[in-house]
């Protein structure tokens, strides 16, 4: 499933399409994808203006004037591709080139006054897609209990001193947890841990106060790196323009089972191991 860098990614390239542009007409192929359209959702958004394009963990916000906020998640396989007339396709970053997509997974058409089209593909049908009041988003409940972003400037290494204090679930367990933080995934926790030198299978609250302060700039540092690069890539998973992201060759741990720790003066070798039926890749030597 894409991650919060992937989600980003994504919001980044469809931007300068959306962001301020007037929904001249909208085209829904399909009553559902994971869960039923909501009511009226054509017409809700036909000659709406989308004021903002945004991002709240790995979902993305578009704001319209009519007030309310069209939200949409990519689920496994969700994609957007951007067709703009008399222009190349937008590139969101530097990446590899991914197959061309198969139209009968075109579910939602977005047409923009300008002549962009924005279509949405899903061949899974994981991903969804509502409409809530904007003014009631907060406590709508997919994100009323969400902890702070990662990137924002309320996440910091008191909220994860206080998350983790007295508790005997595993520092992964509580960075996944989503009302700890929002948007962290498998990728980038076993990312952040290794470079921080925490072990993912270690209790919380044994983790000294100064390894929190690590492992909190290594979230964000990781996170910031992997949307400069564009996001990684899993099976399916592509940007905004339909291209795959190539900051998997990057990792330091995650996929790297029986390779060498990169870490300076470290001679483990990457293991891995299963926490909540996800993969958790780690060095047994380093992360302590």
């Amino acid at each position: 499933m894409p991650e919060l860098p992937e989600v980003e990614t994504v919001r980044r390239g469809l931007q300068p399409v959306l962001e301020g542009a007037r929904l001249s007409r909208v085209e829904q192929r399909r009553p559902d994808l994971r869960f039923a359209f909501p009511d009226g959702f054509v017409q809700r958004l036909t000659g709406a203006t989308i004021t903002a394009l945004e991002r709240r963990a790995k979902y993305l916000l578009a704001r319209l004037d009519r007030g309310d906020t069209l939200v949409m998640h990519l689920g496994m396989t969700g994609r957007f591709e951007i067709d703009e007339p008399g222009g190349p396709r937008q590139r969101p970053g530097d990446f590899v080139h991914a197959p061309a997509s198969d139209p009968k997974h075109a579910h939602v058409l977005f047409m923009t006054e300008a002549g962009a089209t924005v279509t949405y593909s899903d061949p899974r049908r994981f991903g969804f897609m509502g409409l809530v009041e904007t003014a009631r988003l907060d406590q709508h409940p997919w994100f009323s209990a969400m902890g702070p972003e990662p990137l924002g400037p309320d996440f910091d290494a008191g909220v994860l001193v206080a998350a983790f204090k007295g508790r005997k679930q595993t520092a992964k367990t509580l960075l996944l947890d989503q009302r700890v933080v929002a948007g962290l995934g498998n990728i980038y926790v076993c990312e952040a841990l290794h470079r921080s030198g925490i072990s993912p299978i270690k209790p919380a609250a044994l983790i000294a106060k100064a390894k929190i302060k690590i492992l909190t700039a290594a979230i964000k540092d990781v996170l910031a790196e992997a949307i400069e690069a564009g996001g990684s890539t899993l099976r399916d998973y592509a940007g905004a323009d339909g291209a795959l992201g190539y900051f998997q060759h990057t990792f330091r741990a995650y996929g790297r089972e029986g390779e060498p720790c990169v870490t300076p003066l470290c001679r483990g070798v990457i293991e891995r191991t299963v926490q909540a039926g996800r993969s958790t890749f780690f060095c047994p030597v380093c992360q302590l």
